[in-house]
């Protein structure tokens, strides 16, 4: 295997991504530097983005254990969405954020989306504003041409948004936004976007500030997500791709009424899409097999989801995969594949050139069978600690060009991946609404 990487990293390309590693997280950037395996899942993906760009919409479950480079798939896909044109919004859910709830939560989930909203231009977030601005560029280059006002065309692109929930007040205030901008009024504009950012709270204020009767939030979080999408493709892009990991948090829930409330929006979402009255979007959930699995508390405890996210029993009985399943299992990546992650982890490390790699192959089969033997299988199975562990040996014999590799391997410490979630626990007011809190 000589197949070595010559492409050349940025400098903060390379730390993002090192230090990314050696935390235990995903890098938000150069994935293509790094990333190995999984061809047929990428592919299945793409496959969905294409789907949301000819105007369809796409529902994934992507199911892997804890570590297993679930989150790096999912950041990878949301890259590559970016490149194909598309809006991309992705959030974990954690204890203040999830899709169904009555205290705000979903809210919250609503304005870390928007906050995290990227395109191929920005792809780290706060793209709000850029999209709001390149529509209203769009109307204006319209307008000169036809000698329309823009307050007309405007009224005219968004019309179709009456015929959803929440689509005139969307539109309403993207005309506000406008006015904003054409009176230098740095103000509107600026309390349009905290609208369009679902940071208004109460209605009240809403309407005392822009003169709109509704606010996102919980009760109307998937209806206004609809309305971005459909918003985003009026703006020039492809569609919009929703990204949410960390759905064991669903799981955790302890209140029994929280969770199926939650499970029937996943439902709803889940059959708008299916059935196609959903336009320019798609969602994209990762979770474990647990949250997917577990017939009392996971996503199977709700029977309609049971049915519709069951796998291909055909494809189980003559021993394929269904890339096309809603819900998509990740394959293990092989040692051969992790071998080759090594090596791509060494390229970042030197920044792409080959004269300054600070192991041999050699060292690459000699960590590896020492991973091997500490953890077996785990070391390719759920690789995250394998990463670190290796990532971590690199920056000491960097640091330290004395050492010698051979000698450092016999002390690295490789642990079998954990749960770190936090523990479910039973809240006071379990039995009077979803309000449930988690164990910090």
């Amino acid at each position: 295997m000589s197949n070595d990487k010559t492409l050349q990293l940025r400098p903060r390309e390379r730390d993002a991504i090192i230090q990314s590693l050696r935390a235990g997280v995903t890098p938000r950037s150069g994935l293509q530097h790094i990333q190995v395996g999984r061809s047929k899942e990428i592919e299945a993906l793409l496959k969905d983005i294409e789907r949301i760009k000819e105007n369809g919409s796409a529902f994934r479950l992507i199911i892997g254990e804890f570590g297993s480079g679930k989150s790096f798939f999912l950041q990878l896909i949301r890259m590559i969405a970016l490149e194909k044109g598309l809006v991309t919004v992705h959030a974990d859910l954690s204890p203040d954020r999830r899709i169904h709830a009555t205290g705000g939560q979903a809210r919250s989930l609503y304005a870390e989306l928007m906050h995290n909203l990227s395109t191929r231009t920005k792809p780290e977030g706060n793209g709000l504003v850029s999209i709001v601005e390149r529509f209203i560029t769009e109307v204006r280059k319209e307008a000169d041409k036809t000698s329309e006002s823009v307050e007309n065309i405007i009224a005219k692109r968004l019309n179709h948004l009456n015929d959803f929930v929440g689509g005139y007040d969307f539109a309403t205030v993207i005309s506000l936004y406008w006015k904003g901008h054409e009176n230098d009024n740095e103000q509107l504009k600026s309390d349009a976007i905290r609208w369009l950012r679902a940071e208004f709270t109460t209605r009240t204020d809403a309407r005392k500030v822009l003169g709109v009767r509704n606010i996102i939030d919980d009760a109307n979080f998937y209806d206004y997500l609809k309305l971005m999408s459909l918003f985003v493709k009026q703006a020039g892009y492809q569609g919009l791709l929703v990204n949410l990991d960390e759905m064991v948090n669903l799981y955790k829930l302890s209140s029994s009424q929280a969770r199926v409330s939650n499970y029937e929006q996943i439902l709803r979402i889940l059959n708008d899409c299916l059935q196609g009255s959903a336009q320019n979007i798609g969602f994209i959930l990762g979770g474990t097999p647990e949250f997917l699995l577990d017939p009392r508390k996971g996503l199977y405890s709700y029977e309609a989801l049971q049915s519709r996210l069951a796998e291909n029993s055909f494809a189980n009985q003559v021993g394929l995969i269904d890339y096309s399943a809603t819900s998509l299992h990740l394959s293990n990546l092989a040692p051969e594949e992790l071998y080759i992650l090594l090596k791509n982890l060494r390229n970042v490390f030197a920044s792409g050139d080959v004269s300054k790699y600070i192991v041999p192959d050699e060292a690459l089969n000699a960590f590896l069978a020492h991973c091997s033997n500490q953890i077996g299988d785990s070391y390719f199975r759920t690789p995250r600690n394998t990463i670190k562990a290796f990532v971590d040996f690199l920056a000491i014999l960097e640091q330290n060009p004395s050492l010698q590799w051979n000698e450092l391997i016999k002390k690295v410490n490789i642990y079998n991946e954990i749960n770190t979630d936090m523990p479910e626990v039973k809240s006071e007011d379990d039995d009077l609404d979803d309000l449930t809190t988690f164990k910090l």
